[in-house]
């Protein structure tokens, strides 16, 4: 499933979109469908974020096999340092690149010393999407924010992960709100919803019937961002 996608994946999202929590998911279980011969790196460029990064669970990660590369701020600084070793991924064919961007379109401002090395044919740019979210609560303002991102990034969006929650008391009817607004925020701009995402110990209610009602792969997620007591 997750082998299938371009070599490169961008996830972005607006703040509260779950974005980091799928990313360190997707690494994870992109890690176990190519095994260890396989380099899988994720780099967290998120300077928007200060909580949930997935550097943080660089430990985690690296005992899965994932090479972690993070970005660090200094508050006294006009912008983020970006390790070199970041630049790596972009130019080695051989292994898949995920990079968890900041949670709105500041949040790319660090991608623009790759630019010249984007290969449109080998990224994807996936948009998280919490349709709970104030600034993506309508198929409008999910349009509105995906033009922003995209110009931030320099490259289009190329799908939807529909992440729709309300944290712990999230039900599938959550979800499948989620499925209408970015179904018609599909239908007028061509972009496909690739992913429903929801966490399997929180969404008791899942069941083949409502799976069969959304759209993309849907993806059972466990919480490796947010604590038990959040």
């Amino acid at each position: 499933m997750f082998k299938d996608d371009k070599r490169i994946r961008m996830f972005c999202g607006h703040y509260g979109s779950g974005k980091t929590e799928f990313a360190v998911n997707y690494v994870t279980k992109l890690k176990e469908e190519v095994g260890q011969d396989k380099k899988v790196v994720i780099s967290d460029m998120d300077i928007v974020n200060p909580y949930f990064r997935s550097r943080e669970k660089k430990a985690e990660l690296e005992d899965k096999g994932i090479v972690v590369y993070g970005s660090s701020y200094n508050n006294d600084a006009d912008i983020p340092a970006v390790p070199a070793e970041m630049m790596g991924p972009f130019i080695d064919k051989k292994c898949d690149y995920i990079i968890d961007l900041g949670g709105n379109d500041v949040g790319t401002i660090v991608l623009g010393r790759y630019k010249e090395h984007f290969d449109p044919e080998e990224i994807d740019v996936f948009m998280v999407v919490n349709t709970y979210r104030p600034d993506t609560y309508d198929a409008d303002l999910v349009i509105e924010q995906m033009h922003e991102l995209e110009a931030g990034i320099g490259l289009k969006v190329t799908g939807f992960v529909n992440n729709t929650n309300l944290v712990r008391e999230t039900c599938a009817d959550d979800l499948l709100r989620g499925e209408e607004i970015l179904s018609e925020v599909s239908r007028r701009t061509g972009v496909p919803i690739k992913y429903t995402a929801y966490v399997e110990e929180v969404v008791k209610d899942m069941t083949p019937e409502v799976k069969a009602e959304l759209s993309g792969e849907v993806v059972p997620l466990t919480y490796y961002m947010r604590a038990s007591w959040m």
